[in-house]
């Protein structure tokens, strides 16, 4: 059995999706997603240390607010409130340090990887032997995407509005130099606009709950790594025709050597996937990148 600690330090990975489809609507405006997203090796960190009681956040790195709307501070209030029974004597407080290096609205999972890497770490700072599927239910509280991040696996596909999470295989054998053109898109934003340009029809799209759910056709990719050719996002549409310099990235990262390049997430982030034994392209065309852009990350798949 732990013990409790005076401090805690959890790294907040980003992710990419690889593959995300639209699948339906639900009342409440929320959105139906069949969609694989993997870890990559760009980290916020996330540094707890236990006080006499009350939330502290600190964000120095970034201009995001230190307060109940930020994503960190809210899955700390809802983990002590949640947990007060469990949490021992010592201190019943955390002061929440956010060093930030994932761009922020970016289609990178940032704050809900945050907002996981608290739910984590003070499940370790308090030593209250959380269940996984308490941990879980936290973060959907949270966000879509928390459960994702709350997850020790590198990559899941991700049904229902993306908390329902299945087995996948990590992506192999390639770097990923992401691309971040140095503005924010709004999800929320995106997902609006998406919902007007498919109107109606978007009421008759199936909403997959398991990865069978297609007939078997996307069956398969439980059970082996996507390949580039296979890569897709259905939010691509929308905010590249607000965002012109989407197109343009992912022509760039192709004509360099990417195998594919694509947006993630609601975006504006864009990624491109180069074979390993082309490191040397990737790492040239980030360094050209680096001259107009300061979020250029070259990166791998996390595999564990």
């Amino acid at each position: 059995m732990s013990l409790p600690q005076d401090r805690v330090s959890r790294p907040a990975p980003a992710k990419v999706n690889l593959y995300l489809k639209v699948t339906g609507r639900r009342k409440d405006g929320y959105h139906y997603l069949f969609t694989l997203m993997q870890k990559i090796t760009l980290f916020d960190r996330v540094d707890l240390e236990r006080i006499p009681m009350g939330i502290q956040l600190r964000c120095p790195d970034s201009d995001l607010p230190p307060d109940e709307t930020n994503l960190a501070f809210r899955a700390a209030r809802i983990f002590l409130e949640r947990m007060k029974n469990r949490v021992k004597e010592g201190g019943t407080g955390v002061a929440i340090t956010l060093r930030k290096s994932i761009p922020v609205a970016a289609g990178l999972g940032g704050g809900s990887s945050d907002a996981a890497a608290v739910l984590r770490g003070l499940d370790e700072l308090f030593a209250t032997a959380c269940r996984e599927s308490e941990l879980h239910d936290m973060g959907a509280l949270l966000g879509a995407d928390v459960p994702f991040f709350v997850d020790e696996r590198p990559v899941a596909w991700a049904t229902g509005i993306g908390e329902n999470l299945h087995p996948a295989v990590p992506l192999s054998g390639y770097r990923i130099l992401v691309v971040n053109p140095g503005y924010s898109v709004s999800t929320r934003w995106v997902y609006e606009k998406f919902a007007l340009t498919v109107g109606q029809n978007i009421n008759n799209l199936r909403n997959f709950d398991i990865p069978e759910a297609d007939g078997g056709a996307l069956a398969g990719f439980s059970r082996r790594a996507i390949r580039p050719d296979e890569m897709c996002n259905d939010l691509e549409q929308v905010t590249s025709s607000h965002y012109r310099e989407i197109d343009q990235l992912k022509r760039r990262l192709v004509n360099s050597g990417a195998v594919a390049a694509m947006m993630s997430g609601s975006g504006p982030t864009v990624f491109g996937l180069f074979q390993a034994s082309e490191a040397e392209r990737a790492a040239t065309c980030a360094q050209e990148l680096q001259r107009e852009y300061q979020g250029i990350f070259l990166v791998d798949p996390l595999q564990a």
